[in-house]
């Protein structure tokens, strides 16, 4: 009798199991550089859970997802960006750009000054902010040296052109 109920107990702990972790994987396409070693040492930093959404599988290279449904994405490896108008912020200690419409439903943000770059996508109808999800990468991105600063527009300063003297006429006699 004691076979027939550890059999059973361990058919059912293998149930529960199934049960909990049957999040279907989520399905990316890998970005050019994903087999860039600087992925690979972000990809081992990613934390479990991301603004309160659990880490879920992916089935690409340095990538990550949060979320069921997925609520924020994560690929390691998009080309980087060089100067651009796009919004700036400094995020502890990360320097994002925002790549897509504020008011989109979902918002691409891109890491600047680093190589190689990562992509955050955020879906603002799941309830994920930006607030709440920025800040969590921001250990794992640190991995890659930053190589370039991003600055606003508020952090340039515009020197006026010198005025160069004209020459002033002398008198003829």
């Amino acid at each position: 009798m004691s076979a027939r109920r550890s059999a059973l107990a361990l058919v059912l702990a293998a149930a529960a199991l199934a049960l909990t972790g049957c999040a279907p994987t989520v399905s990316l396409d890998p970005a050019a550089d994903a087999n860039d070693p600087g992925c690979a040492e972000i990809s081992v930093r990613l934390p479990d859970s991301v603004a309160d959404k659990d880490r879920r599988q992916t089935d690409a290279q340095a990538t990550g997802a949060w979320g069921d449904p997925a609520a924020v994405l994560l690929r390691c490896g998009v080309p980087p960006i060089g100067p651009t108008t796009k919004p700036c912020v400094d995020v502890s200690g990360i320097d994002w750009v925002l790549m897509s419409d504020p008011a989109a439903k979902q918002v691409v943000y891109q890491t600047f000054g680093r190589t190689p770059a990562t992509e955050v996508v955020i879906d603002h109808v799941s309830g994920a902010s930006d607030a709440a999800v920025l800040p969590e990468f921001a250990s794992a991105i640190a991995s890659v040296k930053q190589t370039e600063k991003c600055l606003s527009t508020l952090d340039t300063t515009l020197t006026p052109p010198t005025a160069t003297p004209a020459p002033t006429p002398t008198p003829s006699r």
